[in-house]
């Protein structure tokens, strides 16, 4: 009990320390890419979701966590602006379908992603890539509408701007935008009365780059492309998922702090469970069974009758017991050990007529000896033990 109180003030002990460590330590940057509108860390969406009325300012900003087809289908949405920035947009056949006859009724889409999904790119028939530099290289990036200044090249860090569309439909797509390397990363499809807009770098959308002035002025003139619609869709089911995807826990998980020290618990609960498995009682000790004595009183019994050497007593004990097997066994009576006597035995227990008269007779001859030598008893106990295996 001692042991185990050491070990659980050791583990509390440590723990606290350790907490008391992250609590003071500063905060790192957190680099986690979550497209998430509520998120102020590099790579959310905080900035540009709360300016949305600077560009649109006659939009009414809803935020949907459900899929393209739940959103238009379930809602009853039949005009509006839609906006999806994620790093992968995956939708179905049917959200495609949705999609492009939410865009023919006159409706425009914007969607920003480095992969846009087999099911997307295979009826747009377009492919994207990265470019791939030297450390600390980045591409470069600029508009090609002849309105707009083409000769501005915009630029920035961490290889946001690298991703471009390596195949599209020439014949159905615009290039609105293309990299240093002349490869397009910003293009236009039409459809009916509304267009669908593809940006394939949609880190130039979160708040890292909206906080220089090349992002910030790159995004607003990417979404003034948009049609200035009075309902503006701004989704997040395609960076976080639905709304009841998260979880308590998962929540707990994002803080450093909070992780480690769930899995500092976690791990000692699992040490504390590993020792506790040992056995906790005495020793058994360890009991000798008991031991047959019938073998040791057999030969104190045999060692009494060697010392006395008394033959006859030995002689007649024997006969004794022989003839009382034969009368438990074979129902004879050994009152009289006659002719008849041994016909009896040597018909009920199956041995020769002549080895009954040799073994009746001998016992007959001690049985009238007042002294009987060391041959005499042996010569008996052969006999015997002979009728014994043979009367088996």
């Amino acid at each position: 009990m001692k042991s185990l109180k050491l070990y659980l003030g050791i583990t509390a002990f440590i723990i606290v320390i350790y907490l008391v460590a992250q609590f003071n330590r500063p905060k790192a940057v957190d680099w986690s890419a979550t497209f998430s509108s509520s998120d102020k860390i590099p790579f959310g969406t905080y900035v540009i979701y709360n300016r949305l009325n600077d560009i649109f300012p006659k939009a009414k900003v809803e935020t949907f966590r459900e899929p393209l087809y739940n959103v238009i289908n379930d809602h009853g949405i039949t005009h509006g602006t839609y906006l999806i920035i994620s790093n992968s947009v995956n939708l179905n056949e049917y959200d495609c379908q949705k999609l492009l006859n939410f865009i023919k009724s006159g409706n425009d889409v914007f969607i920003t992603a480095s992969n846009f999904g087999d099911e997307l790119s295979k009826q747009l028939k377009i492919e994207t890539n990265i470019a791939i530099r030297g450390f600390g290289a980045t591409s470069g990036i600029k508009f090609t509408d002849k309105y707009l200044d083409t000769g501005k090249i915009y630029h920035f860090g961490k290889n946001i701007g690298d991703w471009y569309f390596s195949k599209f439909d020439t014949a159905k797509m615009t290039v609105l935008g293309l990299n240093t390397d002349n490869h397009p990363d910003f293009l236009k499809y039409t459809a009916g009365k509304g267009s669908l807009y593809l940006n394939a770098n949609p880190f130039i959308f979160t708040n890292y780059s909206l906080f220089t002035n090349n992002g910030n002025d790159y995004a607003s003139i990417a979404l003034s492309y948009v049609k200035n619609d009075s309902n503006l869709i701004w989704d997040q089911y395609y960076s976080l998922g639905r709304e009841d995807e998260g979880s308590s826990m998962r929540v707990f998980l994002r803080s450093d702090a909070l992780r480690w020290a769930f899995y500092i618990t976690f791990f000692s609960l699992v040490l504390f469970v590993l020792y506790e498995m040992k056995r906790r009682q005495r020793i058994i000790p360890v009991v000798d069974p008991l031991e047959n004595s019938t073998l040791a009183f057999v030969n104190v019994v045999g060692q009494v009758y060697f010392e006395q050497h008394d033959n006859r007593n030995i002689s007649t004990k024997k006969i004794l017991y022989f003839l009382e097997h034969i009368r438990i066994e074979f129902n004879l009576k050994t009152n009289q050990l006659d002719e008849e006597f041994i016909n009896n035995l040597s018909q009920k227990t199956g041995i020769d007529l002549e080895f009954a008269t040799k073994l009746v007779n001998y016992i007959t001859l001690l049985n009238d000896r007042e002294y009987v030598n060391n041959k005499e008893l042996i010569e008996l106990n052969n006999l015997i033990e002979k009728f014994y295996t043979k009367s088996r």
